[in-house]
């Protein structure tokens, strides 16, 4: 039986090309909740390789803190696929960030193999959606999560949906929120983790800031990201206002009463609150890194 493994707190997930040594020497050093070192979309073929061993000699060497460590391997259809596999189980990263997913199928075997070769338990399966197939089983892949814990995560790949759709790749996702919504309700129906899409221009910091309110407003627990730049406005959208985490601390503290232990409801400054808001206020103070 698969052991639990807890989904994790990510506001921002920066790719970062394996090929490229000085970029990669630097994800330490970022504020990004997880470095996700990639093999696949922004490696050129020929420099797949050397990609592979940058990343591998990163993970053994390299500091990363409380950082989530992710790889992005080519697709289990390539060639590198295995090879991207291999390297996983040694170097030991939080997350395997597996490209277009379509299926069940996919987690399934990836865990499988991940069994029999002896990986670590917790790695994580991350599964990237990023095309209508994927879109259209959404459901059937979130609740493969209930009888494989390594999958916590959705990532959406949204340039490749609006490309697939005939759509074009611009700020204003209008027509695109249908489908991406499609893939939110999803994943909160088996309580995944969902990381919003990039966002392509990071010269355009307000339409970047726009879109991290809607991706939060939506229900998106954080963003993929392509450049440093685009780090802190992702952290300050995905993480809980002052306001909010002072809020959520007098839920807690209301509630821890003696006389409030067994309370179904409270009053707190004139207003019911129901224990329901109390895993909501406890969900904001895990947002914020606040233990209780």
């Amino acid at each position: 039986m698969d052991t639990a493994i807890a989904p994790p707190v990510c506001r921002s997930a920066l790719y970062m090309p394996a090929s490229n040594e000085k970029a990669v020497s630097k994800g330490p050093t970022l504020a990004a909740d997880a470095i996700i070192l990639d093999l696949e979309d922004s490696v050129s073929p020929a420099l797949k390789e050397i990609a592979r061993q940058q990343a591998q000699e990163a993970l053994r060497s390299l500091d990363y803190g409380k950082r989530l460590r992710v790889i992005r391997c080519n697709g289990t259809d390539t060639t590198w696929f295995e090879d991207d596999l291999s390297m996983c189980i040694e170097a030991q990263p939080n997350a395997i960030l597996l490209p277009k997913v379509e299926s069940p199928q996919t987690i399934e075997s990836v865990r499988d193999r991940l069994d029999i070769l002896g990986a670590h338990p917790d790695i994580q399966i991350w599964a990237m959606l990023e095309t209508p197939k994927a879109v259209l089983a959404a459901a059937d892949i979130a609740a493969t999560s209930a009888r494989c814990s390594r999958l916590t995560t959705f990532c959406i790949g949204n340039n490749d949906l609006a490309r697939e759709a005939n759509m074009p790749v611009r700020s204003d996702r209008t027509y695109l929120i249908p489908w991406l919504m499609t893939i939110l309700l999803a994943a909160k129906a088996y309580r995944l983790v969902v990381l919003d899409g990039v966002y392509n221009n990071f010269a355009d910091v307000k339409g970047f800031a726009l879109e991290c309110a809607e991706g939060a407003a939506m229900g998106m627990n954080g963003k993929t990201l392509i450049h440093p730049s685009q780090i802190a406005d992702a952290n300050l959208a995905y993480s809980p206002s002052a306001d909010e985490i002072e809020k959520a601390k007098l839920v807690v503290a209301t509630f821890d009463l003696p006389e409030n232990k067994t309370a179904g409801a409270v009053q707190i400054n004139g207003q019911m609150v129901e224990r329901l808001h109390l895993e909501m206020a406890l969900q904001t103070l895990k947002r914020a890194n606040i233990d209780q």
